[in-house]
């Protein structure tokens, strides 16, 4: 089984690894659809290793954390499939140079996951507590007590849209086109669904996410070409 340098390195002393319970407790805020099954899953995909105990039990480091959280940032945020993001994380543990598929620069497995206070996000976007206000209104955005880095974008792509006269209230059939897009990637696994183990619920968990990014090179497809009609 190739091992990764992150499982490679993990220490052998019982008091500096972590239970699978404390793994999600550390990474559930940030990741709040994480469980044990998701967790088994990315083992059995060999995208980690954690050592075991006598007993059986899995125990993971603090490496093996980083590894974790940036698997599912990775999935979360570029909706890549688990066996483009094992050959990323390959090239990476071997010191190639990586680029992902999205043609975005490569990303750091030390990268930490930033939060913004509401009023972070104001100063970091230059947006009005009102602007603000209505892209929650509008369900651009969720309401938290903190938010990451996708809000932080929307935010700022709202303040550039509203130059041109763009409000989120122009957007609401935004939300309505996902949840339509969410029904067909039901429907699409419905079989799938149906299975009620740990690994078919992981497998659902991987495929919804392929499906998302596959709709979306269609959407942006769609985009270009009309955009391109514009212009002749």
């Amino acid at each position: 089984m190739p091992g990764s340098a992150a499982a490679r390195s993990s220490p052998t002393g019982s008091a500096d690894l972590l239970t699978i319970g404390q793994v999600l407790a550390r990474l559930k805020p940030e990741f709040p659809d994480l469980s044990n099954s998701k967790l088994r899953f990315l083992e059995e995909r060999q995208l980690v290793t954690p050592v075991r105990t006598a007993s059986g039990y899995r125990k993971f480091s603090s490496a093996d954390v980083e590894r974790l959280r940036f698997i599912l940032g990775l999935q979360r945020d570029h909706y890549l499939p688990l066996k483009v993001i094992r050959q990323h994380l390959d090239d990476l543990d071997a010191g190639r140079p990586s680029t992902l598929p999205t043609g975005s620069a490569p990303v750091s497995m030390l990268s930490t996951v930033r939060r913004f206070s509401r009023a972070d996000l104001l100063r970091e976007t230059g947006a009005s507590s009102a602007l603000l206000d209505d892209a929650i209104a509008s369900s651009l955005i969720s309401p938290s007590d903190t938010y990451g880095d996708e809000p932080l974008a929307v935010l700022a792509a709202l303040v550039e849209l509203g130059r041109s006269g763009i409000e989120p209230r122009h957007l609401r059939s935004f939300r309505a086109a996902a949840e339509r897009e969410l029904s067909l990637i039901e429907s699409a696994l419905a079989s799938v669904a149906r299975r009620r183990d740990p690994a078919g619920r992981a497998r659902v968990a991987e495929l919804s996410r392929e499906l998302a990014g596959q709709l979306e090179v269609v959407r942006t497809s769609l985009i270009r070409s009309a955009l391109d009609r514009l212009d002749t």
